[in-house]
């Protein structure tokens, strides 16, 4: 007979949309979980604190998803109830550098720390949304949450890079949602918001790696001719009624340097 691993104890600051399906998802797996929002009550299987440095104590790990604006206040306001070596998990969408200062005032408290990158939406996924993690914590991070079912990929370097490769991936991701939203809004202002979408939806499912080079290498090599044609394109929307705010910043960057 062998004595059972106690259950892993868990403070998650923040229960927003993503904070209370993790929390709920860590509870749901046999996790002691403890809450704390200002704003919204704890899910069914959360215990409710009545704030940071509370909702920490006793804890093996603290999952900070509230935000980048409020996530050095969280850390400030848990020390007091912070046992030493305890893991503070910063899930926030903040800068690499937000996420090295945050690094350096756990270090200075005497805690350990992970910068954490939720690689996709939350909702529907929970604790299986996709994760990287960095720091000199990470490998810790990833043993404590794996076992309950967390998706997490380790990278080989200090706080800030898993928020570095998930700000890059927006660049894309979110540039290009906002390239599509424009864009459709101008269709409907032309009458062919269907034809436009369907296009869009083509060429989308069309893509793999060639069609990245083919995009790089185009702008390279045709950035003249293309930045006329979207100052073309800003005339034609600024006519619709469409702030071409995508369009225009289309066009700065094409007559800029591309190197």
């Amino acid at each position: 007979m062998t004595d059972a691993a106690p259950p892993l104890r868990v403070a998650v600051l923040g229960l927003g949309e993503a904070g209370a399906a993790i929390s709920a998802d860590l509870a749901a797996a046999g996790a002691l979980v403890r809450g704390y929002d200002p704003a919204v009550g704890a899910p069914a299987g959360v215990v409710e604190t009545g704030g940071e440095a509370d909702a920490v104590r006793g804890v093996d790990l603290v999952l900070s998803v509230n935000s980048s604006a409020a996530a050095e206040e969280a850390l400030r306001n848990a020390l007091p109830g912070a046992a030493p070596a305890t893991l503070w998990a910063d899930l926030n969408t903040a800068a690499p550098a937000v996420k090295r200062r945050l690094a350096e005032l756990a270090g200075q408290a005497g805690l350990a720390f992970a910068d954490v990158a939720l690689m996709a939406p939350v909702p529907g996924r929970g604790l299986r949304a996709p994760m990287l993690v960095s720091g000199g914590h990470a490998e810790r991070y990833a043993r404590l949450l794996t076992p309950l079912g967390a998706r997490v990929d380790v990278l080989d370097g200090p706080p800030g890079l898993a928020a570095e490769r998930k700000l890059l991936r927006s660049v894309f991701f979110k540039g290009l949602a906002a390239a599509v939203v424009e864009a459709l809004r101008a269709g409907r202002a032309a009458g062919c918001e269907d034809w436009l979408r369907e296009n869009i939806a083509d060429e989308l499912a069309a893509a793999d790696a060639a069609t990245v080079r083919r995009l790089v290498d185009g702008t390279h090599r045709h950035a003249v001719r293309r930045a006329a044609e979207m100052r073309a394109a800003t005339d034609m929307l600024t006519d619709l009624g469409v702030p071409p705010l995508i369009t225009r910043a289309t066009a700065d960057l094409l007559r800029g340097p591309l190197e």
